[in-house]
């Protein structure tokens, strides 16, 4: 078969098919969060037979882009080493932050322990991953920018099942969370200090 023709959608494995079914389903059905936006995106072709991925966003006070993220899943039937089943879930997030959370050595180990509490109620086996804090400053011209600090999360999971909305749901909420915003089905406090809000 040419490399370069689409598959036949028929030909997936029903596996494959009922978890890209439900990504879709997330994709049509009502936003999980206002401040969150998901879109379909290509995947990924060379990771594993079968690949379907999303790209999310998280946008405060406004058009404001805070967070971005993207969630691939992969299926091989015939499985790989390390995978727990056929499918593997990768998820990237990038989130800007305040430089004093930036500053906090805790602050790698409080966003992993977001994407494992997140996952808890999903099921999930051998997760992996990585957090990085980066600063970027400005220089020459540049030189009056302020300095910027972002967390990036890359991280990838065997599911217990090919249910894939629990999934789908622990990285928006890690987005969410990574982007300053409190876990769904929490207000923020409001501000009583009469001053602007950051």
């Amino acid at each position: 078969m040419n490399r370069d023709t689409p598959p036949d959608p028929n030909a997936e494995p029903a596996p494959f098919r009922r978890a890209r079914d439900t990504l879709r389903r997330i994709l049509d059905g009502p936003p999980l969060r206002p401040e969150l936006e998901l879109e379909d995106m290509p995947a990924p072709q060379r990771l594993a037979p079968h690949a379907v991925a999303l790209a999310g966003s998280v946008c405060r006070e406004g058009d404001d882009i805070v967070a971005t993220g993207r969630l691939i899943v992969l299926y091989d039937p015939d499985g790989r080493d390390g995978w727990t089943s056929g499918f593997r879930v990768v998820a990237y997030i990038q989130a800007d932050l305040e430089p004093d959370i930036a500053a906090d050595e805790l602050i790698g180990s409080v966003a992993w322990s977001w994407l494992i509490e997140a996952l808890e109620a999903a099921g999930y086996a051998d997760a992996s991953g990585t957090i990085t804090r980066a600063v970027s400053e400005s220089f020459g011209a540049k030189r009056d920018d302020p300095a910027t600090t972002e967390l990036e999360i890359r991280a990838s999971w065997s599911p217990a099942g090919d249910d894939l909305t629990g999934h789908v749901a622990a990285w928006c909420e890690v987005m969410c969370m990574a982007a300053g915003l409190p876990p769904a089905g929490v207000s923020a406090l409001p501000d009583r200090s009469g001053g602007p809000r950051p």
